[in-house]
């Protein structure tokens, strides 16, 4: 029974983290195409704001055991390539 809580925990805690690296993207996504550039300051500063919130998350939840360190790292790593990819598309407009 403690397995399964334990287990059941582990993918809450990964699956509420998989969403936020996703509310980060679609809020950028928004931003880029209807706000700013990508090289405007408010861009930047929202993105390292939110970036730095996630990876803090992240950091959390291995500390607690709820997270592997590599998954935690193949999320943060996973965001960043989606995110420079959607960068590269809009400084192609």
């Amino acid at each position: 029974m403690a397995s399964e809580l334990k287990v059941n925990h582990r993918e809450k805690a990964y699956s509420l983290l998989e969403a936020d690296a996703g509310k980060i993207l679609r809020l950028i996504k928004v931003q880029m195409d209807n706000l700013t550039m990508p090289q405007c300051p408010l861009y930047e500063e929202v993105l390292d704001t939110q970036m730095f919130g996630l990876s803090r998350e992240i950091d959390f939840a291995i500390r607690l055991g709820l997270v592997d360190e590599k998954d935690g790292k193949e999320l943060i790593d996973s965001l960043e390539r989606e995110l420079s990819a959607l960068h590269e598309a809009s400084t192609r407009k």
